[in-house]
């Protein structure tokens, strides 16, 4: 099950047809959520989102439905964020 579905494809659609900016390719869809392209293909994996459509070309994304994905933000932001940095300097303590 996805985080964020698609609306029915009926939906989409009509919103295409009556809008003409609802789906967009995979550059697009990372525009609209303010994101780089591969935090996309990460949300896809992790079933945070899904392409309407995917076939032998590129995928198309309901561009709503990413940018409502975006808003939601993460499941866990640490409160400090040197937290979530890697390396020596993370467990240096003071002398």
């Amino acid at each position: 099950m996805v985080a964020f579905p698609n609306p029915d494809g009926f939906d989409v659609y009509g919103a295409q047809i009556e809008h003409g900016d609802q789906l967009g390719n995979l550059w697009e869809a990372a525009r609209a959520a303010g994101v780089k392209p591969g935090t996309i293909r990460v949300w896809v994996t992790r079933k945070k989102i899904e392409p309407v459509l995917s076939g032998e070309g590129e995928c198309l994304f309901h561009l709503p439905t990413v940018k409502a994905a975006a808003e939601a933000g993460a499941r866990f932001t640490p409160p400090n964020p040197a937290a979530n940095s890697r390396g020596p300097h993370a467990h240096h303590t003071a002398a």
